[in-house]
């Protein structure tokens, strides 16, 4: 088992962790309810708007064959937009959620996807070469203002 494997294996651990039903232990001030509700929208649309180009989407962090580089759209602004777009919204469903356990989750969700971004931004150099790394170059790994 690849150490990818292993991170696949936690990413859906932390997402069912966020997930897990239990009883809300605190009220939440009206401000940061529309804040957590924004994180789920907008992680959702930046997630969606990441895996809209891809014909083949997988889990894993290599390319699958026949993957062509898209520097575009969603991915003109964050290399990551659907993992991003996940911690987003995990995040957003955790403080909705009003206890720690799903708030642990999207923490370690968040952990785990920075982890893989790594190990999938290292494939990503390998298949795609010279291009990759100057489109790294110029896009930040997951929020930021882009380089020029």
């Amino acid at each position: 088992m690849e150490r990818s494997d292993g991170l696949v294996v936690a990413q859906a651990a932390a997402l069912t962790g966020v997930l897990w039903p239990g009883r809300a232990r605190w009220e939440l001030p009206v401000p940061v309810t529309v804040a957590a509700s924004s994180l789920i929208v907008v992680g959702g649309v930046l997630a969606l708007a990441g895996a809209a180009p891809h014909t083949r989407l997988t889990p894993r962090v290599r390319p699958p064959a026949g993957a062509r580089l898209v520097t575009t759209g969603a991915y003109a602004v964050t290399r990551n937009p659907i993992y991003v777009g996940l911690a987003a919204g995990a995040w957003g469903l955790a403080l909705l959620r009003r206890r720690p356990g799903p708030l642990l989750s999207a923490a370690a969700l968040t952990g785990v996807l920075a982890a893989k971004s790594t190990l999938e931004e290292s494939a990503l150099a390998d298949a795609f070469g010279r291009p990759y790394l100057e489109y790294a170059a110029r896009t930040p790994r997951f929020v930021g203002r882009p380089r020029r």
